[in-house]
Parts: C-alpha cells; sequence; structure tokens
C-alpha cells in the first residue's frame, strides 16, 4: 500500500506508510527521505513521448555511502524503455558518482558512470533528460554528459515507440552502491535527504487511452524534432569530450571483461 499526495501540478509523490512521513515539502522544495524504515519517491501524473525533463536536486549531505537517489523517465512491462540518472552515495569527502543507463525493449546493461565537476551536496543543480526521434541526450547544468544516437539504420533498436512516465526515488542499494557494495550505509547519519526544486516538464503528453501508433504519429514534428537537435552542436560535442576525458570513469563499451563481444551499438556510436 501507497499513500498519494500532491506536491506539483504534473507530480503524484508516492510515500510508504511504514515509519515516519518521507516527503517534506516546504517552500517550493521537495525533501525526499531514507531512513531504515522507508525510502520515498514520485511520479508524474502523465506520461510523455519526446521532449525535455529537468529537475534540480540537492543531494544527500555527509556520509551517504549506501544510499541511491535516482531520476529517471520509464515506460512500463516487460519490453519497457528507460532512461536512468542514478547517484551513488559515498563517504564523507568522497565524490558522488553519476551513473547513466539506458534500457530499450527490456534490455539495459549500458551503465557508464562519471565524478561530477562540483559538489552535488552543496547546491541545487539541474539534470535533464532530452528525447527525441534522433537521440538521448543526458545534460548535467545543460552540458551534455550522454549521448545515445539513434541507429536503427543499423538494425539496432532505438527507444521511439513507448510513452514514458518521469520517476524519482531515494532507497538503501548497500549491497552494490558504493565501491561495489563494500561499504555499507550508516543508519546513525539517517535521515537521509535530497532536496528537489524546479521540475519542468515539456513534452508530448499521451493519454493512456491513445494507442502507441497513434501517440508516435501525434507527438512527431513538435520542437523536438527541429534539425539543429538531431545531434549535438559543434560546442556540445566539445564539452561532452572534455566531460568523457576527464570524468568519466566507467563506460561499458569498453568493459572487456564483462562482455565478451563489443555491444553492437558501441561499433557505431561515435559517443
Amino acid at each position: 500500500m501507497w499513500w498519494v499526495v500532491l506536491v506539483h501540478q504534473d507530480l503524484m509523490t508516492f510515500i510508504s506508510p511504514v515509519g515516519p512521513w518521507t516527503i517534506l515539502p516546504m517552500k517550493g522544495v521537495l525533501k525526499m527521505k531514507l531512513d531504515n524504515y522507508s525510502g520515498a519517491g514520485f511520479s508524474s501524473k502523465s506520461k510523455y513521448m519526446f521532449g525535455k525533463v529537468t529537475v534540480q536536486i540537492k543531494l544527500v549531505e555527509g556520509d551517504s555511502a549506501g544510499t541511491v537517489t535516482a531520476f529517471y523517465m520509464s515506460s512500463e512491462g516487460p519490453y519497457h524503455n528507460e532512461f536512468d540518472f542514478e547517484f551513488l552515495g559515498n563517504t564523507t569527502g568522497e565524490p558522488y558518482l553519476v551513473q547513466t543507463n539506458v534500457y530499450v525493449n527490456g534490455v539495459g546493461n549500458r551503465e557508464q558512470r562519471l565524478k561530477l565537476w562540483f559538489d552535488p551536496t552543496k547546491d541545487f543543480h539541474s539534470y535533464s533528460l532530452l528525447w527525441n526521434q534522433r537521440q538521448v541526450v543526458f545534460l548535467v547544468d545543460e552540458t551534455p554528459v550522454r549521448v545515445h544516437s539513434n541507429l536503427e539504420h543499423k538494425g539496432i533498436p532505438y527507444p521511439k515507440d513507448q510513452a514514458m512516465g518521469v520517476y524519482s526515488s531515494i532507497w538503501n542499494a548497500d549491497d552494490w552502491a558504493t565501491q561495489g557494495g563494500r561499504v555499507k550505509t550508516d543508519w546513525s547519519h539517517a535521515p537521509f535527504i535530497a532536496s528537489y526544486r524546479g521540475f519542468e516538464i515539456n513534452g508530448c503528453e499521451c493519454p493512456d487511452a491513445w494507442a502507441a501508433l497513434d501517440n508516435m504519429r501525434r507527438c512527431s514534428g513538435g520542437w523536438w524534432d527541429q534539425p539543429t537537435l538531431s545531434e549535438l552542436s559543434l560546442h556540445q560535442s566539445h564539452q561532452l569530450l572534455w566531460v568523457r576525458a576527464n570524468h568519466m570513469v566507467y563506460d561499458y563499451y569498453s568493459d572487456a571483461a564483462r562482455f565478451l563481444a563489443t555491444p553492437v551499438e558501441c561499433q557505431h556510436h561515435h559517443h
């Protein structure tokens, strides 16, 4: 059982009834709390196909080891599509890692990890997902940190036929989140609080009653399909190269120990 509380015109919040309240709305800021009773999360009221979603997050301060704060878009079902930001907590003084992932038709295993170039616990920073028929772009403070391009012409599936909801959550994942699970959550530092503001959803809203094909037709040709958004600008490409050269710490593209054969999209992606 979950309670549902309206916290924003586009969002619903899901609160576990086990233990203390986990949502602390105040002055335009939504605070989600994790303790040893329960985590917290919210979702959009509607689903969307293409567009841009942005939220400003101030991550858990201090010793956040073992915790994961996630912001993502996802469709439903066993063959769902999903775009993930996962913020992996760490011990005090150690940098947060940001893990991104892309699921297509229910298949993920496309993790990339990077260290941010700022302390994400000291202030709010924006995290965005831009999605159109040509690419999915992950942005941090409007700097692209990942691009997943449409390579259907190479026979590689691309997520463009399922409407997606917008979600965020905070939970305990100390079996894997921090240093491969070696560092556990220290509950004496609870509650762990992540703060949110500045929700923006600018996309094609898809009624549940509409068929996927109808949504695809209706959502084609929006602002997100402008030619200038079909690929990164030259400046954005330079920004992404800078991120990859200076801040990326893991890329599934180059994990030969994990994949016997190079994932097929890695042979064609430029980024």
